[in-house]
């Protein structure tokens, strides 16, 4: 890739081509997944996740997918619409509700989990195993990162990337 890439400099073109695979990563899903099966990108994300764990509430599934609680809160309330997913209160925690697939949630589920599995293999075939080992370290340890608190609790990214004036 070189020191510059269309203009950019070092670490600021490796975030470009990590946008940049994130976009392609997600282009088999728009292509296959989002109009055949009316769903959003996020609705996918949650119904992949719940479907693997079984029985989650939506902080959970908000941690593990790092997508915000707004848009999870969203995305759960349209996947239940659709009678995708079930949403039960916890009768021990008022505040926490159990998120479970429905019937149609988990045909759904098993329906698109063979497409998140192409998508694995094609990306990860051919790679040596030792490659893999170190590009999980190194994923772990930038997500690891990137989910970090300051003292006060607050995202230690966010407030590190804040702009200047605010």
């Amino acid at each position: 890739m070189g020191d510059t890439k269309g203009g950019m400099a070092g670490n600021a073109a490796l975030l470009h081509d990590l946008l940049k695979l994130n976009n392609r990563l997600m282009a088999p899903f728009s292509t296959h997944l989002a109009h055949r099966y009316r769903i959003s990108l996020n609705e996918f994300r949650l119904l992949m996740t719940i479907g693997a764990l079984g029985r989650t509430a939506s902080h959970e599934v908000a941690e593990l997918t790092g997508v915000n609680v707004m848009s999870v809160s969203r995305a759960v309330a349209t996947l239940e619409r659709h009678g995708r997913v079930a949403v039960v209160r916890d009768e021990s925690n008022r505040r926490r509700k159990w998120l479970t697939l429905t019937e149609e949630g988990q045909r759904l589920y098993e329906a698109m989990r063979p497409q998140t599995d192409k998508v694995a293999a094609y990306l990860f075939d051919g790679m040596d195993q030792k490659d893999i080992a170190a590009l999980t370290q190194l994923v772990a340890g930038m997500i690891a990162r990137l989910e970090a608190k300051d003292a006060s609790g607050r995202s230690a990214f966010l407030e590190a990337t804040r702009p200047e004036g605010e």
